[in-house]
């Protein structure tokens, strides 16, 4: 056989690595290309967001270029060419002072919901893990009615609830002829219960399911050190469950804030001279009723805005604590 011949050009300089005569290199390993860097679990979520983007990325364009726009009703009919007004629609938002009342309405409405469906979501998943199997299946499954139950079947039921004349709920505290829909906080309240209702049972799901992946020696050996029921769940469940509150806490932000069957079925569209609005409703107004469609997108495009720092703002504290995400 014949011997393989090294070429090597040192003499000249060249400092090239040393190659057989058949030209492969004799040491050395191949670069990682710049798509081997890239996570494995954002290679996973890649399909995901192939769907997620588009589905909700288009509409948010559109509602952007909405919302910049000078368009109505005779714009979209055609008779009037739509003009761009740049920040004009949310001048004109921000200038109204109905919109900050609304806007406060909206975070204080949505702070109350979000909280009260922590506190029931939470309770019932610990009585879940109390009671024996047929009540705790007969929960289940009432709650879960209530979770499926659309919005718009939901807010009727509890309508017929309160009606003013035969409604159950002042036939049992003996209240008949009192209209719970009359008084601005007394609506809010009612629709409260009523977000409530349909909002508990995923966070009372989501918890039980978190409480169950707990060790049970973990709190047997807490209960051994004499901790409490109380001290148990605020020590040793509710850090253990930080993530999954993390979760419930934004989408219940998300629902509460956006909130708008249940407002507009039963307070008839934001309540007497629209005592009862929140932005959701508001929006609607403005766009549908009003047909000023842009400025109702601009309003939209401020909702989102909202929705978005108010999270970073709850990651962030998190964050802050030292809590894992």
């Amino acid at each position: 056989m014949p011997a393989t011949t090294v070429t090597a050009r040192a003499d000249h300089g060249d400092s090239s690595p040393v190659r057989p005569a058949g030209g492969a290199p004799a040491t050395g390993r191949r670069r990682p290309g710049p798509l081997s860097r890239i996570p494995v679990p954002l290679w996973l979520l890649l399909p995901a967001a192939l769907v997620l983007i588009p589905l909700f990325g288009y509409p948010l364009y559109q509602l952007g270029l909405l919302s910049v726009l000078k368009f109505g009703q005779p714009q979209a009919s055609g008779g009037v060419p739509t003009e761009f007004v740049g920040l004009s629609n949310y001048t004109d938002v921000l200038g109204d002072a109905q919109f900050w009342t609304v806007l406060g309405q909206t975070l204080a409405f949505a702070a109350f919901c979000v909280l009260a469906t922590l506190a029931v979501g939470a309770t019932c998943a610990v009585l879940l893990t109390r009671v024996g199997r047929w009540p705790r299946l007969m929960l289940m499954f009432g709650a879960l009615g209530a979770w499926a139950a659309p919005a718009m079947t939901g807010s009727t039921v509890w309508m017929f609830l309160l009606d003013t004349n035969s409604g159950l709920v002042n036939e049992v505290l003996g209240t008949q002829g009192h209209n719970w829909m009359y008084d601005k906080w007394s609506a809010f309240a009612m629709v409260a219960v009523v977000v409530v209702w349909h909002s508990f049972p995923f966070v009372m799901i989501t918890l039980y399911a978190g409480i169950q992946a707990i060790p049970d020696s973990v709190v047997e050996a807490a209960r051994l050190d004499g901790a409490g029921t109380v001290t148990i769940f605020r020590k040793i469940m509710l850090p253990m469950l930080r993530p999954l509150l993390v979760i419930v806490v934004i989408q219940s932000i998300i629902w509460d804030f956006k909130v708008f069957t249940q407002i507009y079925v039963m307070t008839g569209g934001g309540g007497i001279a629209g005592q009862n609005l929140v932005l959701n409703v508001y929006a609607y107004q403005k766009a549908f009723v009003a047909e000023n469609y842009s400025l109702g997108a601009a309003i939209g495009v401020l909702m989102t805005l909202i929705l978005l720092g108010v999270t970073a703002v709850y990651v962030r504290s998190l964050r802050r604590s030292g809590e894992e995400l």
